[in-house]
């Protein structure tokens, strides 16, 4: 059984008890952290597994929409950015290819149909937002924008970066490093620097059981389907999922798609700045633009994974996944399994971040099904 460490508050010693049960999970030998925040304190920090303490800095990946969003949201909020504009209007050259009339909603709820390139993008594009979205400015969408959507899984944040870089002459990673992670000082990375290196553990890959095995092996990724092109598996060579975060040019350059590096506990303090009061200031998002960004714009069959799924404006609503939540709860989850959310509506935060990739395990792995109800009803008793 795997060793379980850190700190609950009183109340709590039942998240305790389900974390240990997950850890205690041999699958789950590449280590695992989870945080969460109650009314602005931290009342769950938790680590465990083989080689992972509550410091590590760890390959989040798709957590990063997340950052993407409240750094979107905050501009919207502001008037810098308007929902409802075309993205050509910032961003001339993402006209070509009958994309003029998409526009920023359209893009963050991932109707725009732009999820890739013809070809393929390269490891160097990957790498680089602005890479990505020269290529993508000349592309033609796969779907006739806004008849449908599709997670835009490698692209969405270059693509909204650009518009971000636009229209303000500032980065997204530069205005969260700015406005949230210095300010607030969240262990959560958009280019991790040099000095924090020895703290990284690299993400490990996933290790299926027989009928996992068997279950991928008679499902195989079909290289002309939209889920090839949006995964970038039609490119040659295909992406390497395990070493995108382990690549140091990835993590240095930080792609808003998935190149973010921290902690649970870094995460989860993000989140909270958008649950409620955090050190003494008001949330980062005012009610009217939660409730926007929170609205489901997108659900139903997804056009690239084939399943069922919903988005709001870059953040996931999550209530539809984890019925214990509010319809205000946020968040985004992280390819090896990794989840993270505000709710406002209870005031909480949280981060499950895990260094293994799990069995299909993109939209949050399976464990957390048990541990948000565990962590909601402890809440609900501490209220």
């Amino acid at each position: 059984m795997t060793d379980v460490h850190g700190t609950v508050e009183p109340g709590f010693e039942s998240v305790r008890e389900v974390f240990a049960e997950v850890a205690a999970d041999e699958a789950r030998d590449g280590g695992a952290q989870l945080a969460v925040h109650h009314r602005g304190r931290l009342v769950v920090d938790l680590w465990g597994g083989d080689g992972v303490d509550g410091d590590s800095l760890l390959g989040l990946y798709s957590s990063s929409k997340g950052v993407m969003a409240l750094i979107a949201a905050l501009l919207v909020q502001e008037g810098v950015l308007d929902l409802d504009r075309e993205v050509s209007s910032w961003w001339p050259e993402f006209a070509a290819e009958g994309k003029e009339r998409i526009t920023l909603r359209q893009l963050l709820a991932h109707r725009s149909g732009v999820i890739g390139a013809d070809g393929g993008l390269s490891a160097e594009e990957l790498a680089d937002d602005r890479l990505i979205a020269a290529r993508l400015a000349g592309q033609r969408p796969y779907w006739e924008p806004d008849t449908g959507h599709g997670y835009h899984a490698l692209v969405i944040g270059a693509l909204v970066g650009e518009v971000v870089l636009r229209a303000t002459g500032r980065t997204v990673q530069e205005l969260y490093e700015e406005r949230v992670r210095a300010p607030y000082g969240i262990d959560y990375h958009l280019g991790l620097p040099e000095a924090l290196e020895p703290r990284f553990r690299t993400a490990l890959p996933l290790l299926p059981t027989p009928a996992e095995q068997a279950f991928l092996a008679a499902n195989p990724i079909a290289p002309d389907s939209l889920m090839a092109v949006a995964f970038n598996f039609h490119a040659d060579p295909p992406f390497d999922m395990v070493g995108y975060a382990n690549s140091r040019e990835v993590r240095e350059r930080a792609p808003l798609s998935g190149g973010g590096i921290g902690t649970a506990r870094g995460l989860s303090r993000m989140y909270a700045a958008i649950a409620g009061e955090l050190d003494g200031r008001p949330p980062l998002l005012a009610p009217g633009t939660l409730a926007e960004v929170a609205r489901i714009h997108s659900a139903g069959t997804d056009l690239v994974t084939g399943q069922e799924n919903a988005f709001g404006l870059g953040f996931v609503p999550l209530a539809t996944r984890y019925p214990s939540l509010s319809p205000a709860a946020v968040g985004h989850s992280g390819a090896p399994g990794s989840q993270a959310f505000a709710d406002p509506a209870t005031g909480l935060a949280y981060s499950y971040a895990r260094r293994r990739f799990g069995f299909l395990a993109g939209p949050g792995a399976a464990e957390n099904g048990r541990l948000i109800p565990a962590v909601v009803e402890a809440a609900a008793k501490a209220d």
